[in-house]
């Protein structure tokens, strides 16, 4: 698979469920979004037209940013350089109430894009969106798209209705490990739960601003609940978490596992060295500081020249001009978060090729 720089975060957009995904649901569901005006199940907890959601250059002169096939291709792979993206579609389905329309919406959207994005172009790859709020019927989304190399990863919110280490998610955990397919939390919300461990916040700055406290409850549970032991080979994508706040983490993971230990006696090995091994981010948003030297500093701290994945975020606005590297990053780094690591974070990309 012939590569030089491999986006793991472009969003193609979902035009809305009666006009995009109409014809991938069954007759029931058909009817259903017909005759219940369901439509534009978007997960933003920003406004559309904001910067945020997509720059200037990058908006179609209809629809929405990343609707646009041709468009996309233009964006990130002219504009941006890259020689495969790996698509995740963020849309409603994960976040309705009801399991079956979500399992139905999922279904929809992974036919969708596997029929009009990835038969278009072999340069993309996609996620697999799943219906979190059911795991058995996550699991058969799984199973029937694994089939499938196109598919390379799992695609799940950084906020949902559990923590995703509690073994009521294990069989999604099992069948991951199984199909060689990361687990890529995504920043986002099902918006029914409380951002934040004391309530609700005010404005949309402090719910963007608190998502980090998910990325790290999710690690959290995903390591104390001894997930990575039980499925050694399971690897997991913080996608869009920022990295600065890692070095801190870690080493507050280590001090507390060494005091009370005795309380999770499956976790035999330090929490830095586990999340070395099984966790992977991506590097836009980058929120570092400005300067090479505190740069160098993070990423030493952190301790793994494996852990970073390129990623544009593609259409969202995260940096201006043409170059989505984050600037100041060692020139060994920003060799391996280019190809070699997202060929070791999903394999299945070779399978594709």
């Amino acid at each position: 698979m012939p590569v030089t720089r491999i986006d793991c975060d472009i969003h193609p957009a979902v035009g809305g469920t009666r006009t995009t995904l109409l014809p991938y649901l069954d007759d029931h569901w058909k009817e259903q979004v017909v005759s219940r005006a369901i439509d534009g199940l978007d997960l933003n907890s920003y406004p559309p037209t904001m910067p945020l959601s997509g720059r200037p250059d990058w908006r179609p002169d209809s629809g929405k940013p990343g609707s646009d096939l041709g468009m996309v291709q233009r964006g990130a792979f002219e504009q941006l350089g890259a020689s495969h993206a790996i698509c995740n579609v963020l849309y409603g389905a994960q976040a309705v109430y009801d399991p079956y329309m979500a399992s139905a919406f999922c279904k929809a959207i992974n036919d969708w894009m596997a029929a009009e994005w990835l038969s278009r172009d072999s340069r993309l790859r996609a996620s697999i969106v799943v219906p979190l709020q059911a795991p058995e019927l996550a699991v058969e989304e799984i199973e029937r798209r694994a089939g499938d190399p196109r598919f390379v990863s799992i695609l799940v919110l950084a906020q949902g209705e559990m923590l995703l280490g509690r073994r009521h998610y294990w069989p999604v955990l099992k069948a991951a490990e199984k199909h060689r397919l990361p687990l890529a939390i995504h920043a986002g919300s099902a918006y029914r739960f409380a951002p934040s461990s004391i309530g609700w916040p005010s404005h949309r700055y402090e719910y963007y601003f608190v998502e980090a406290q998910a990325f790290q409850a999710q690690l959290l549970s995903l390591i104390y609940e001894g997930a990575f032991g039980k499925f050694p080979g399971l690897k997991v994508v913080l996608m869009e978490s920022g990295v600065s706040w890692l070095p801190a983490f870690m080493w507050r993971a280590n001090k507390t596992w060494r005091g009370v230990r005795v309380e999770v006696p499956w976790v035999e090995r330090e929490p830095a060295a586990i999340i070395r091994d099984h966790v992977r981010v991506t590097m836009q948003p980058f929120d570092a500081p400005d300067d090479a030297t505190s740069v160098e500093d993070i990423i030493d701290q952190i301790g793994s020249d494996k852990m970073f994945l390129f990623a544009s975020d593609y259409p969202h606005w995260q940096f201006d001009g043409d170059d989505p590297i984050p600037p100041h990053l060692p020139a060994h780094i920003v060799d391996k978060m280019c190809a070699e690591n997202p060929l070791e974070t999903f394999p299945r990309l070779k399978l594709a090729a």
